[in-house]
């Protein structure tokens, strides 16, 4: 499928992952794509696995920066000359008990999760009303139910799920589509060092996780280039799940 060949994605947290599976998703599928993330080494791997042919940029972001993220979306264009599409996906964990959560864990969470989501937006979405393009938005099976020992976590997931919706409503005249995905578990870095909390109740824990084996981040990146794809042209302020039913009941 060459659904995007004309079309430019932005994707942050693309040095692993989602993000790195959706980059790749994006490009395979005839993209220029410009790779955000915080870790420059990362990024090197990410366009190192595009295809051959791909055209990309590496701009190093940190998200929880408003200038960062107003500059990548300046380079993106720079070096192409629009920005059809903004994938969000950058993003971290946190699962403790509340109580021992620290001012500086929740603002962290807050910051790279839901501000650095307000942040990328904001800034692309004047080039993408010009484009008449669109943003997803990774949000999470957390953004959708409460999760034992999540509860930064979840705050964070559902206010990005707000905050599409939002943006969906208001952004509909101007014909820029925004979508979020809410994933379950999924086999990344990120879940890969996941750590549960000392004293965790394990049944409690059991809760979080899906009937079925956790996704590959590929099956998410499908979602992602779906939703972003003018297939999906009739879908804006969708919160779609990837779970293995854990949020079906």
């Amino acid at each position: 499928m060459e659904r995007f060949t004309g079309k430019v994605a932005l994707v942050t947290g693309a040095g692993s992952g989602i993000g790195r599976a959706t980059a790749l998703r994006l490009a395979s599928e005839g993209a220029r794509v410009a790779l955000a993330d915080i870790n420059e080494r990362s990024l090197a791997d990410t366009c190192a696995a595009l295809a051959a042919g791909s055209e990309a940029i590496s701009v190093v972001t940190d998200v929880r920066d408003s200038a960062a993220c107003a500059a990548a979306v300046a380079a993106c264009v720079d070096r192409f000359g629009q920005l059809d599409i903004l994938c969000n996906i950058a993003g971290i964990a946190l699962c403790q008990h509340l109580t021992d959560i620290s001012d500086e864990q929740w603002q962290r969470v807050m910051d790279i999760n839901l501000n650095g989501v307000f942040f990328m937006c904001r800034a692309a979405i004047p080039r993408l009303v010009e484009s008449k393009g669109c943003i997803v938005n990774m949000s999470s099976s957390a953004g959708l139910e409460g999760q034992v020992y999540n509860s930064a976590y979840c705050a964070s997931k559902a206010g990005v799920l707000m905050f599409t919706k939002a943006l969906a409503i208001e952004f509909s005249k101007q014909e820029v589509r925004v979508n979020a995905v809410c994933p379950g578990m999924v086999k990344t870095p990120l879940t890969e060092n996941f750590a549960m909390p000392d004293n965790a109740d394990m049944q409690l824990m059991g809760k979080l996780f899906p009937l079925l084996e956790g996704a590959e981040p590929e099956e998410i990146a499908a979602a992602v280039a779906y939703l972003a794809s003018a297939e999906a042209r009739f879908i804006t302020g969708a919160a779609l799940p990837i779970d293995g039913a854990q949020t079906a009941g």
